[in-house]
Order: structure tokens, then C-alpha cells, then sequence
């Protein structure tokens, strides 16, 4: 590990922008030389989070410093192209959160402005810089499962409700979902191919906040993904259902987990074991962590996510939420519900999704 902390440059203050400061702080590795923000509330509260920073408003302080070498974006999907753009121009290695455009033209457009640019980049996808996902995938690997067949995904919380900030990242199965439609072609090592989706429209929103899709990949390898933020909005103590199953020819692997804590069942030909560890939540700190060690060796970690990666899930999720439009789109509930959600969230402090609040 280089003794010379590497400069980097946070854009933007919200929600993730507070969780990348804190992980960024805590590796060491890093001197977050600048944060910026429009809002002026929330560069004030950088400030107090960070006093040794640079606070700005204006994102081009950042780009036209030679000493910054990393940008972190944490913007909304609708400024990433053009902020990826100038760092290029800039000259400085990016880390992006998801999507990285509001468009799946503009996606592709920024893949093909990165690719060979000379730059380092990766996005925020964040399950595949999880312990529990590389566990797993090891254990396929070792052929414990003989070959991989049938990969089941589920992703079901109480979660954001329509119309609390997904804003450019689209509906839940986008903004979400596009995570475990990038895991899911990880494990299977191929293309997705087939697929057919249906969708509810809860309390009578205008778009699916509940799609449950399936099909095949290019190799053969079956998949079924199912998220949606309509788990017992309105239970009195919520929960939520979260787990992937994998099945192969021979054995399987799961995984479920309580936000506190993950389970990595494996019942494979030669190994029987339980695994429990902390969740690890956004995993953050291995995704900071393993984009130093890239700055450092020259060449991007492979464990971590490409922006070509980031594009191909979003445009599948993408597809896949336009599939459920095509068939019958039962609307079940109505907007007194969704207000009433809306209502017990606005003062919700222990719960699924909060909303954004500053100490």
C-alpha cells in the first residue's frame, strides 16, 4: 500500500454522497480534498463532516484542480454523463453510482467515451463487491455445484414508495432492480437471451412497482428475478424477503439476509457448511478499497464493476420493465393507500428505504 494518500473529489452530498465520505475516511487510503454540492444546507453539513475538505458549488473547481486524481459522482443519473465527460477530459478516474446516465443511448454513450480513454472507472453496483457473492461464486467455481443451471433472485422490501426520488433512475425495478439483473448475468457468465415479465401496478400508480421476470441466458442457464418495494408498506412491523438461490446439476447454494447480517447455505458434493457474517450493506469500503488498489497497480480490479457492465444491466432492466408492459398490468389499490404510505413515511425514523435526513 503507497504511503501517498490518493486525492479525491466527492460530487454530490445526499444520501450516498454522506456514505462514501464516511467509508473514504475510514480506508486511509484516501484525502478527500474536495466535496461539492449546489445546496447550500447540504455544504454546510459537509463542512462539519469533513473541515479539512475544499466545500464548493461549482463541480469545475474539482475537474480544472491537476491535483485531484478521483472523482466519486454521486449527482443524479441526469448530470453523470457530462460530469464522466469532463473527467475524461480532466483526466481523472471516476467512480460512478448507478446508472451512469439518465438514458440508455446516453449508457452507451458513456461507455464508449471510457473505453480506452486511459482513465480508471467503475460503478457502484454494489453486490458484486459483497463477501457473500464471492463466497458463492467460489464455491461454483470449485464445482461443488457441478454445472450451474437455475439462478432465482428476490428482492422484496417495503422499500422508496412511488414518487420519493427515483426521479431519472426510473421505477423500482430499474432503480433497484437493475442490481440483481447485473448479478444474475455475473453468476451466469453469459447473455441474457429470452425473457418474459409481469408487472402489478400497485395503489394504482401509473407505473409497475412489482415485476417478477424470467427467462434464459445464451448458455442455457435459467433465471427468474422478482423485486419490488410492496412488502407490507403499511404492516405495522415491516419486513422483507431477500435471498438468491442457485441450483445446479449437482448441488446448491443460497443466500438470505436481514440487513444485519448474511447466510451462505452451501450443500455441495464435498461440503455442507453455514456461513454467517455481517451483510456488509452498500460494501462501500471494498468498492473504495479495491479502486485504490486499481489506481495503484495501473489496471482496474477485476472483481470490480465496468461502466459496459453498468449499461448492459440497465438496459436489460430497462427491457424488461417495457416486456411487463406489454402483457395484462393489473392495477390493484388505490392513492388514499399510497397516501397513507406516503403519509407514515415522511416521520418513519425505523423502517425500510428512509427518507433522507440529516443529523
Amino acid at each position: 500500500m503507497s504511503a501517498t494518500r490518493i486525492k479525491i473529489g466527492l460530487i454530490g452530498f445526499g444520501r450516498m454522497g454522506g456514505k462514501y465520505l464516511k467509508m473514504l475516511q475510514q480506508s486511509g487510503r484516501y484525502e478527500v480534498a474536495y466535496i461539492c454540492d449546489v445546496n447550500e444546507e447540504a455544504r454546510a453539513y459537509a463542512q462539519k463532516q469533513s473541515p479539512e475538505s475544499k466545500v464548493v458549488a461549482d463541480e469545475q473547481v474539482i475537474f480544472e484542480d491537476p491535483s485531484v486524481q478521483v472523482v466519486a459522482l454521486c449527482t443524479l443519473a441526469n448530470f453523470r454523463k457530462e460530469q464522466i465527460e469532463k473527467a475524461v477530459r480532466y483526466g481523472k478516474h471516476v467512480i460512478s453510482e448507478k446508472p451512469i446516465a439518465d438514458t440508455v443511448q446516453r449508457e452507451w454513450d458513456v461507455v464508449n467515451i471510457t473505453e480506452h480513454s486511459g482513465i480508471l472507472s467503475t460503478v457502484n453496483l454494489y453486490l458484486r463487491n459483497s463477501w457473500y457473492h464471492h463466497t458463492m461464486k467460489q464455491f461454483i467455481n470449485d464445482g461443488e455445484l457441478g454445472e450451474l443451471a437455475i439462478i432465482r433472485v428476490c428482492h422484496m422490501t417495503p422499500g422508496l414508495a412511488p414518487g420519493e426520488g427515483h426521479e431519472y433512475e426510473g421505477p423500482c425495478f430499474h432503480d433497484c432492480g437493475m442490481h440483481y439483473v447485473d448479478i444474475a448475468r455475473w453468476y451466469a457468465g453469459s447473455e441474457y437471451a429470452t425473457w418474459h415479465a409481469q408487472g402489478m401496478r400497485m395503489w394504482d400508480y401509473k407505473d409497475p412497482w412489482w415485476v417478477q421476470c424470467h427467462g434464459t441466458f445464451e448458455n442455457g442457464v435459467v433465471f427468474d428475478i422478482t423485486q419490488g418495494f410492496v412488502y407490507g408498506q403499511l404492516s405495522k412491523d415491516q419486513t422483507h424477503n431477500s435471498y438468491i438461490d442457485l441450483i445446479g446439476t449437482k448441488g446448491i447454494v443460497r443466500m438470505r439476509h436481514d440487513f444485519k447480517t448474511a447466510e451462505v447455505d452451501l450443500h455441495g458434493v464435498t461440503r455442507t457448511e453455514l456461513i454467517k457474517r455481517p451483510f456488509g450493506g452498500k460494501n462501500i469500503d471494498a468498492l473504495v478499497d479495491r479502486f485504490a488498489d486499481s489506481i495503484e497497480s495501473g489496471k482496474l480490479d477485476p472483481h470490480l464493476p465496468t461502466m459496459r457492465d453498468s449499461a448492459i444491466a440497465s438496459e436489460a432492466a430497462w427491457t424488461f420493465l417495457e416486456d411487463s408492459r406489454k402483457h395484462t398490468l393489473p392495477s390493484i389499490g388505490d392513492e388514499q393507500t399510497l397516501e397513507q404510505i406516503r403519509e407514515r413515511r415522511r416521520t418513519m425514523t425505523n423502517g425500510y428505504g428512509l427518507l433522507h435526513r440529516r443529523d
